[in-house]
């Protein structure tokens, strides 16, 4: 099963014009102080690449010391951000733009408290007003089951894709919590999950359902110790190489078997899923809260916008456009049901 990976040569990169700029320095400093704070590596990785991508704008404006950093200034590389467009013509997301704003804010509080400038130059900047947008087509319980379904079980991949998605389905994992998720956090006697650094560097122990148990189990038992290659560091879930999952491959993998069904996405899609699944058969919205891993109750409340089922059904009970015929009609499970004459 274990399959050899090939070597291929890497693309020759192109030399970065401003790689002798101080402003690196600084910058890799702020990094390594991240990281002693105790922000996560992936945090100080966004900064990072974040960073680099000012650097090399202040390297085409001459600047190359914080002292020339003020308000106009980084308003200029804001509206550079926001008229920048990409290979294929589109603008950058507007939380594209918040991912590289909010590092650098960061960065100019810590040459303050470095004390190589006098005044924060970013306090009065202000970020792009992001949008909370409601997930693109929650797949129903039918769909996810002909998603899970489309994986089989005929082969070693296969047995691993089915519990990959049955393990996101099941506990609303993130993308980034699945490829980290070690075996020694795998609890199937007590069918739970420790789900150790998660978002903003928080643990939590989520349930798992019986299906996803046992094919866990089945994939411990007769996939994984095939994959098993080099230096184990104990991932669950590992690549035809032997390797941990990166996120890009994770979902390019699993977004193959959502589109059999016509939905885009990838990961997030069972996140999703089982947030709204869940409040359609009465889940409380304060557990799905503690399940997702939600610091905020209103970043969970976005899946009570999208439990349609539910909405439809008490708009069928309740709304005056609903009587036929003097009769109030409510669906539920696709069976008429009189609810008042």
């Amino acid at each position: 099963m274990l399959r050899q990976k090939r070597i291929t040569p890497l693309r020759p990169q192109q030399a970065d014009p401003s790689k002798d700029n101080p402003l690196h320095r600084l910058k890799d400093e702020f990094v390594s102080w991240s990281v002693a704070i105790g922000l996560s590596v992936h945090t100080a990785g966004i900064r990072r690449s974040a960073l680099g991508y000012f650097i090399r704008w202040c390297h085409t404006q001459g600047v190359e010391a914080p002292a020339s950093f003020n308000r106009d200034f980084l308003e200029a590389y804001q509206a550079h951000l926001a008229g920048y467009r990409k290979a294929n013509g589109e603008p950058l997301e507007r939380t594209t733009q918040a991912t590289r704003l909010n590092p650098l804010k960061a960065f100019c509080k810590w040459l303050v408290r470095r004390r190589l400038i006098e005044l924060d130059p970013s306090r009065e900047l202000i970020l792009p007003k992001l949008a909370r947008r409601l997930p693109r087509r929650v797949p129903s319980v039918e769909q996810v089951r002909t998603i899970l379904n489309a994986a089989g079980a005929r082969g070693p991949a296969s047995i691993r894709d089915r519990a990959m998605m049955e393990t996101l389905y099941s506990s609303g994992l993130r993308r980034l919590e699945l490829a980290r998720l070690k075996v020694a956090d795998v609890d199937v006697q007590t069918a739970s999950i420790h789900v150790r650094d998660g978002k903003c560097g928080r643990d939590r122990i989520v349930p798992l359902g019986e299906s996803a148990v046992r094919w866990i189990e089945r994939y411990l038992r007769e996939v994984r110790p095939w994959l098993q290659g080099g230096v184990d560091r104990g991932e669950v879930f590992l690549t035809d190489y032997g390797e941990p999952f990166r996120r890009n491959r994770l979902g390019d993998r699993i977004r193959r078997y959502i589109a059999r069904v016509g939905l885009p996405g990838a990961c997030h899609v069972f996140r999703h899923a089982c947030a709204t699944h869940m409040l359609d058969n009465g889940a409380d919205i304060r557990f799905i809260q503690v399940m997702l891993g939600h610091a905020d109750l209103s970043t969970t409340q976005i899946y009570t916008h999208v439990s349609i089922d539910k909405l439809r059904e008490i708009h069928g009970a309740t709304h005056p456009s609903a009587a036929v015929q003097g009769r109030v009609v409510a669906r539920v499970e696709g069976d008429p049901r009189v609810l008042e004459e």
